[in-house]
């Protein structure tokens, strides 16, 4: 039996992508190995946007009587992290860079779960952009936080191979229960100080951008690769719009086609199939959602709105 060697802050919503749900694998496999969980940290922001979703770690927490913080900023609670006693912290998605001061608190840091290969994509969108790319692996990294970000020494990697079709809830969902599973097997290697972190080489960093909702507009002239990756990056947010006819969509979900060449923006309807016209190849519409209206099948589309392509 594991020996368990004091209370750990979680930080974070455990949202590794934009948009995405979580189960919360990682808090909930901390508390059923017998973790003691001082508290949970939670980024103030997404919990007071008025179109946020219940934070599902906070409903976690609430069930096992957990403290939820939500600060305007991390040193805004300092004194109270302080008073936990805390061995270390535990952080998933926080949204925030983490003060050095905070991070002092912990004999043993804050342990964060990086759904990347560090150095490779540093940043806030590492599963978004492992799809824009047409990545053929991504992964998991467990690491020691620093003050720059995601710039500190690494305690463990796992791989994961991408078939360029899943999509971002799949990715954060695969991902997440890796990181839950590599964080039970080397915790406690960790917290006894057996497990030593190695240097990133930083040299070779790469860094992601953040999304903004623009990024959503589909641009035609992109080639239908591009647009089909996007697509899948962005759903759930900012998601994929574009204007089809007269009627404001979503799309929600496409695939990559070859039938001759192409005129950037043109709609081909086809029976039951929609084809846009891209700077290289064809995009075939599979699922979208009209402004207002429910997600449906390009035949319920085409039934609905065809005549006014």
């Amino acid at each position: 039996m594991k020996q368990i060697y004091g209370p750990i802050v979680f930080f974070g919503n455990e949202r590794i992508a934009t948009g995405v749900t979580t189960t919360t694998p990682i808090l909930r496999s901390l508390i059923e190995a017998g973790y003691p969980i001082a508290a949970v940290v939670a980024n103030h922001e997404a919990a007071k946007s008025r179109n946020a979703r219940s934070l599902e770690v906070a409903t976690l927490a609430g069930e096992y009587g957990i403290p939820v913080l939500l600060p305007d900023k991390p040193k805004d609670i300092l004194e109270e992290l302080r008073s936990y006693g805390a061995v270390a912290g535990v952080l998933v998605a926080y949204g925030r860079i983490i003060p050095q001061s905070i991070i002092d608190i912990f004999p043993r840091g804050i342990i964060n779960i990086h759904p990347s290969l560090l150095p490779k994509h540093r940043g806030p969108t590492p599963l978004e952009s492992v799809m824009l790319d047409g990545s053929s692996v991504t992964g998991v990294s467990i690491m020691e936080l620093a003050k720059e970000m995601d710039a500190g020494p690494v305690y463990a990697q796992s791989e994961y191979e991408l078939t360029g079709a899943e999509t971002k809830q799949q990715l954060a969902d695969d991902l997440s229960e890796i990181g839950s599973a590599m964080l039970l097997e080397i915790l406690p290697g960790i917290l006894d100080g057996s497990v030593v972190a190695l240097p990133q080489d930083h040299n070779a960093a790469t860094y992601d951008k953040l999304i903004s909702r623009n990024d959503g507009v589909l641009d035609c002239t992109k080639p239908a690769v591009t647009l089909e990756r996007e697509i899948r990056a962005y759903a759930q947010w900012p998601k994929s719009r574009m204007r089809l006819g007269t009627t404001d969509v979503v799309i929600t979900a496409a695939s990559v086609t070859q039938l001759g060449k192409a005129t950037p923006g043109k709609l081909m309807p086809e029976k039951k199939r929609l084809f846009i016209g891209t700077g290289q190849d064809w995009l075939e519409v599979l699922r979208l959602k009209p402004a207002g209206k429910a997600e449906m099948t390009t035949e319920a589309f085409l039934n609905g709105y065809g005549k006014d392509l």
